[in-house]
C-alpha cells in the first residue's frame, strides 16, 4: 500500500490536535455554526470535507448509520456529520453537474456611471446670514445617493446642478437611497456670497474608473465575473449603483510595493481598445456582465470547485504583475470559511512565491479578482489584502461569484 504523503499526514495531524481542542473547549456548537445547510456534490461524488478532515460524513440508514460511499442517493439528500461518532449536524446536498468556465487572470480597466449622484463631501457656504449647509439642515449625509430633485431624474452631476439653480432660493424635494431603502427630504438651496450662485453645500460623484483583474468567463452565457468585490467609492466606501458601465483592455505598466500600514497598488494604462463588455452588476461579490460581440478573452477551461473540497494547504493565484500576461504565483490556503457573514473573506490565504514578494511585497490593489487554484480547480478569486500584513488577504468562494453571475 503506497504511503500517505508527507503534507497529507501533517494535516490530518493538525486536524486530530484541532478535534482535541474543540472537544475540550465544548465546541460543538461554534462548529454546528461553521457549517452551512447545505452542500453540492458533483454526480457520483460523496460529501468530504476536505478543510475539516476530522469530521465523518453519514447517510442516515434505517438501521444506523452507513457510510456515504456506500449508500449515498445519486440525488442528493440528508447527510449527518459526526465527529468522533457523536453527530453535530443534519445538513442536505444537492447534486449538480460540476461547472467549467474559462479562467482568466487577466488585467481589465472598468468605467461606471452611478445611477444617481453620490454625496461624498460637504462644504459649508458663506452666505449674508453667516455660514450655512442646506444639506446637512435637510438631514442628508455622506454616501446618500441623490435620485431626483423636485420629480426630475438625477443621474449626473450636472442635473443636479440645474435642478439647484433652476430652484433659486425655492425648496426642492430630494428623494435619495440610503442603505438600500428610498427617503426623501426638503433642501432649500442658498446664495453663495463669494459666487452668488444657487448652492448645496455638497460635493457629488456621477463616475469611477479603476483596473482590477478578471477572474472568469463563462462561456455558456457569454457572462464575465471579476474583482470578487463591489466597486466602492473610494472617499465613503459606499457601492456605487450602477447606471452603465464597460470593462476596457488594460496594460499593467508598474507596482507600488506594499508594506505593513500601506498596502501596495498595480499601475496600469488603458489601452484604448474596443470595450471587452458591458457591466450589468456591481455586485457585494464582484462584477459581472455581458461579453462585446467579437470580444477575446483569453483563459483556461477549468472545473470550479465546490467550497467543501477545499483544503488548507498549498495553492496558485493567477495575476498580473506586468504586461496583459498572467503569471501562477504560490499562496497557501490557511483559512476555510464556508459560513462567513461577510462572502468576501471566505478564505484566508498567504503568498508564499519569492518572486511575487519580492516584486510586490503580497497582495496590492489590482490583485481583486485574481483566481485562487487549487488540485487543478478553480477555488475562488482573491478579493482583500490585511493592511497590516500584505503577505496575506482574503478570498471568496468562486461558487458564490458563479452563482451571481448566473
Amino acid at each position: 500500500m503506497p504511503r500517505t504523503p508527507k503534507s497529507k499526514r501533517l494535516r490530518r495531524a493538525a486536524a486530530a490536535l484541532a478535534a482535541a481542542v474543540l472537544l475540550s473547549a465544548g465546541g460543538f456548537a461554534a462548529l454546528r455554526t461553521a457549517l452551512p445547510d447545505t452542500f453540492i456534490v458533483a454526480p457520483g461524488e460523496t460529501l468530504t470535507i476536505e478543510s475539516l478532515p476530522f469530521l465523518t460524513v453519514r447517510t442516515p440508514a434505517r438501521s444506523g448509520a452507513a457510510p456515504v460511499g456506500s449508500t449515498a442517493d445519486p440525488s442528493g439528500g440528508n447527510q449527518v456529520i459526526t465527529l468522533l461518532g457523536i453527530p453535530i449536524k443534519t445538513v442536505r446536498t444537492v447534486t449538480q453537474t460540476r461547472r467549467q468556465v474559462t479562467v482568466c487572470g487577466t488585467p481589465f480597466g472598468i468605467k461606471m456611471f452611478s445611477d444617481g449622484a453620490l454625496i461624498v463631501a460637504f462644504s459649508d457656504l458663506h452666505t449674508d446670514l453667516g455660514t450655512e449647509n442646506p444639506a446637512k439642515e435637510a438631514g442628508l449625509r455622506l454616501g446618500d445617493v441623490i435620485v431626483s430633485a423636485n420629480g426630475q431624474p438625477v443621474r449626473t452631476n450636472e442635473e443636479l446642478t440645474q435642478a439647484i439653480s433652476a430652484a433659486g432660493g425655492s425648496a426642492l424635494q430630494i428623494v435619495y437611497r440610503r442603505d438600500d431603502a428610498t427617503h426623501s427630504c426638503t433642501l432649500t438651496p442658498v446664495q453663495d456670497r463669494d459666487s452668488g450662485s444657487w448652492r448645496a453645500g455638497i460635493w457629488v460623484r456621477d463616475s469611477s474608473a479603476g483596473i482590477g483583474t478578471l477572474t472568469f468567463v463563462d462561456p455558456s452565457n457569454n457572462t464575465f465575473a471579476g474583482l470578487g468585490h463591489a466597486i466602492s467609492d473610494s472617499d465613503t466606501g459606499t457601492n456605487l449603483p450602477l447606471l452603465t458601465g464597460e470593462i476596457v483592455p488594460v496594460t499593467i505598466t508598474g507596482c507600488i510595493k506594499g508594506s505593513a500600514g500601506s498596502p501596495g497598488q498595480l499601475k496600469g494604462e488603458f489601452t484604448g481598445g474596443a470595450a471587452l463588455g458591458a457591466v450589468q452588476a456591481n455586485d457585494l461579490t464582484g462584477v459581472y456582465g455581458t461579453l462585446a460581440e467579437g470580444a477575446k478573452v483569453e483563459g483556461t477551461t477549468m472545473p470550479v470547485a465546490n467550497m467543501q473540497e477545499i483544503e488548507l494547504g498549498d495553492a496558485e493565484i493567477l495575476t498580473t504583475i506586468s504586461g496583459t500576461t498572467p503569471r501562477r504565483c504560490k499562496v497557501r490556503i490557511e483559512r476555510v470559511n464556508m459560513t462567513a457573514g461577510d462572502p468576501n473573506r471566505n478564505l484566508m490565504i498567504r503568498v508564499t512565491d519569492p518572486d511575487l514578494l519580492q516584486a510586490t511585497g503580497g497582495i496590492v490593489q489590482g490583485m481583486s479578482g485574481s483566481p485562487i487554484i487549487q488540485d487543478g480547480k478553480l477555488a475562488g478569486a482573491v478579493t482583500h489584502v490585511l493592511v497590516n500584513d500584505p503577505t496575506r488577504g482574503y478570498g471568496i468562494f468562486i461558487e458564490n461569484m458563479l452563482d451571481a453571475s448566473e
